[in-house]
């Protein structure tokens, strides 16, 4: 069983931390900048809470949940010796350790937002690192996280990164701005959840057979009437234009030479 010391007290710390705790992995500490929010934490998890200009208890690995931006930072702040460093981002690579022996990337496929801690173990994890006994360290690690283990290298995980921002923040936002448009003319945001739910269970099973609406029948009178409504939202307008587009070239590739939308 490996000590794992974790850096960071946003919530990916927080469902982090849960999760390492559940599977029943060693935490040597929580260590943090604002002391009020490394207690907060440290408290919850049953171990201790240390200020990042603190001597580090000693730790098999020291985990990085802190936003992409302070990672290279911290990191440059923390003693370099054999302790192997890891960071949880998708889209960063292992250069921002360097000046570290042993870095690696523990990558958890999801969002995190406040309530209960996630449970990790249907959670996919990617896993990259400098050396073979780091790498080995992190698959070990991460297979007590969750049954789905994939070790990537960088510029695959950039892919799946960019694919699951695709997949998950432009979909939920788009069910934001959706739901705004609804309240702003008064009427229920919730007569559309039903559909949402059954497209996306639909999705699931096969993405390109689910695909409906206009831009996939072809429809291009609807979306332009659709697009006259929407007159009074320019930014929306233009990505209800743009996706438009983008779903009639593909499903109707005769009409790419035509007038865009």
């Amino acid at each position: 069983m490996h000590t794992v010391l974790l850096i960071g007290t946003g919530r990916l710390a927080f469902h982090l931390g849960h999760a390492l705790r559940r599977a029943k992995v060693e935490l040597a500490g929580v260590a943090g900048r604002d002391a009020g929010k490394t207690e907060e934490l440290a408290g919850s998890l049953g171990c201790a809470a240390l200020r990042l200009t603190d001597a580090l208890p000693r730790a098999d690995l020291r985990m990085l949940a802190v936003s992409d931006d302070a990672i290279a930072p911290v990191a440059e702040g923390l003693p370099s010796d054999d302790t192997p460093i890891v960071h949880a981002s998708g889209s960063k690579s292992l250069e921002l350790l360097n000046g570290h022996a042993h870095r690696g990337v523990l990558w958890p496929i999801q969002s995190f937002s406040p309530g209960a801690p996630i449970d990790f173990s249907a959670v996919p994890v990617v896993v990259d690192a400098s050396d073979a006994h780091t790498l080995a360290l992190l698959q070990a690690l991460a297979g007590r996280l969750s049954s789905t283990v994939v070790h990537l290298p960088f510029a695959k995980r950039q892919r799946l990164h960019l694919s699951a921002v695709i997949t998950s923040n432009f979909p939920v936002f788009l069910l934001r701005e959706a739901e705004r448009l609804l309240v702003d003319h008064g009427i229920d945001p919730g007569l559309v959840h039903p559909l949402w739910t059954s497209s996306t269970e639909k999705a699931l099973l096969n993405a390109d057979q689910a695909v409906t609406g206009p831009a996939r029948r072809g429809d291009v009178k609807t979306i332009e009437q659709q697009l006259r409504l929407l007159a009074d939202e320019p930014e929306l307008r233009r990505a209800y234009a743009a996706l438009s587009e983008l779903i009639l070239h593909t499903y109707h590739p005769e009409t790419r030479d035509q007038q865009d939308l």
